[in-house]
């Protein structure tokens, strides 16, 4: 019986190699298969980033109807734009880089910003304390959303995505002093937001 190359299979591990390099090994090997026409390297490649991808929208966005749609158009887009894939850069890089640049579109082609509301923050009474936290945290995701474009993007993709700082420059085309420097102004901005909180 005949091997199918095509199916995406797991990348062999070494021995001591962290787990983000097998992850972007991973990345690696199954953007290849997809360049090449399989479909199955395609669609493990959308399951493995679908997640983050919608997550660093509806964190820009503030909007879960217009993070779905830009998730979607980034999934319908990667099909064709894995072809301009060169591997200059991590596949993640890549991606989230295509995720921000929609996102900035969507924010400039749109005038007003809806407040951001989490939905994994259960609505049901509680006691006070959970109230109160809950309403810190809607207080923080609408802070984050009134940031301009520009510092609200470092602190979606470096305090809640949890990306490290060359990474988050990278994927903003930006140096790591100018992320640096606006992640700092945008955390300035947040503070003084949630002064009222502390």
């Amino acid at each position: 019986m005949a091997h199918d190359d095509s199916r995406p299979g797991p990348v062999p591990a070494r021995r001591g190699a962290r787990p983000e390099r097998l992850d972007h090994q991973a990345d690696d090997w199954l953007v290849g298969k997809a360049q090449e026409g399989s479909l199955d390297a395609y669609e493990a490649l959308v399951r493995r980033h679908r997640d983050r991808i919608y997550r660093i929208a509806l964190r820009m966005l503030g909007n879960p109807d217009d993070a779905e749609d830009v998730a979607q158009e980034v999934v319908i887009q990667l099909w064709t734009a894995l072809a301009g894939f060169a591997g200059k850069s991590l596949f993640t890089t890549w991606l989230y880089r295509i995720v921000v640049n929609r996102c900035l579109g969507t924010i400039r082609r749109r005038r007003d910003d809806t407040p951001l509301t989490d939905p994994d923050i259960v609505s049901s009474p509680g006691a006070d304390v959970q109230v109160m936290a809950r309403n810190r945290l809607s207080a923080m995701l609408a802070a984050v959303t009134d940031l301009p474009p520009e510092q609200r993007a470092p602190v979606v993709l470096v305090d809640i995505e949890q990306l490290g700082y060359d990474e988050a420059a990278a994927i903003l085309g930006v140096s790591e002093p100018t992320l640096r420097g606006r992640l700092y102004r945008a955390r300035r901005r947040l503070a003084d937001t949630m002064r009222e909180w502390a």
